[in-house]
């Protein structure tokens, strides 16, 4: 039996406690996963539909937030908007975390020279600044989504190797993991069924920073013109081409900007309770 598995009780108990702040937080992530979701089914309006020939229309009828530069419902947009946000962001997310992992974890049960030049690899490519790396990628390969998809997951897995290598360290030492050497269990057992148990976790929380600086950077990018490509939109396309809007009295820039806010904030409250609880439930864990 590993560690975790002995101690999986506390994790059991961690819905019980959570405070009214992190209840929030959780809703409004709820809330924002199923409205992208069901994008399709409550838009007012399909994304790419122009509803009338004035840019930047006031609150309407038909049109709740108003329009957009090019007469579009903002409404729909924005829907549209969080849907191609979110479901990018935890694509990358889930490819990073499995890069970073498997990274990590071979350069610590393996260690010796693997372990020193997956490290300095990692650390070369941390020294240089994400954004620069990754407007020479777009900038050489195109801003397509499987471009885009893949660039912003190998710059984030250099994090998630770097927190995945020191929890394998402390855990490959442990007397579980040399019992099941002595058993014979090979490479992939010992990552994946004695040191990813016991490291899920601090890599849960990790996940969802990474995810909030996933959406921050994909945002960046998109607000540069270097993401998802019109007509399809991220948030940060939608404040790039409503920007002019704020001459015109309209609030259509704000919308997404409001968006991107309040899901990182809601999710770095989230992992702070998080990590409060796990720290509470395992004080002697990592």
């Amino acid at each position: 039996m590993t560690k975790m598995q002995a101690k999986s009780g506390p994790f059991r108990d961690l819905l019980q406690n959570l405070t009214p702040t992190a209840i929030i937080c959780l809703l409004i992530l709820i809330g924002l996963i199923l409205l992208a979701i069901l994008a399709p089914w409550i838009s007012p309006h399909m994304p790419t539909k122009i509803l009338t020939n004035e840019s930047y229309q006031l609150s309407s009828d038909t049109m709740l937030l108003g329009g957009d530069y090019l007469g579009r419902d903002m409404v729909s947009r924005l829907i549209y908007a969080l849907r191609i946000t979110l479901g990018v962001t935890f694509i990358v997310t889930v490819l990073a975390f499995f890069i970073g992992c498997l990274m990590g974890f071979l350069a610590a049960v393996l260690g010796g020279i693997w372990d020193t030049v997956l490290s300095r690899v990692v650390d070369a490519l941390i020294a240089l600044p994400a954004i620069m790396i990754a407007l020479i990628v777009i900038g050489a390969l195109g801003s397509s989504l499987p471009v885009l998809i893949v660039t912003l997951a190998i710059i984030d897995s250099t994090r998630v190797f770097r927190v995945a290598r020191a929890l394998a360290m402390n855990i490959v030492v442990s007397d579980f993991v040399e019992a099941a050497r002595v058993r014979g269990e090979d490479l992939k057992w010992i990552m994946w069924h004695e040191i990813m148990p016991n490291a899920l976790g601090p890599l849960a929380a990790e996940f969802g920073i990474r995810f909030t600086y996933a959406i921050l950077f994909m945002s960046a990018l998109g607000f540069l013109g270097l993401g998802i490509q019109p007509p399809h939109a991220d948030l940060g396309l939608l404040i790039r081409e409503n920007m002019q809007g704020l001459l015109f009295g309209s609030y259509a820039p704000l919308y997404p900007a409001l968006l991107i806010s309040l899901i990182t904030i809601s999710i770095n409250i989230f992992v702070d309770w998080y990590l409060q609880q796990l720290d509470t439930a395992l004080p002697n864990e990592f």
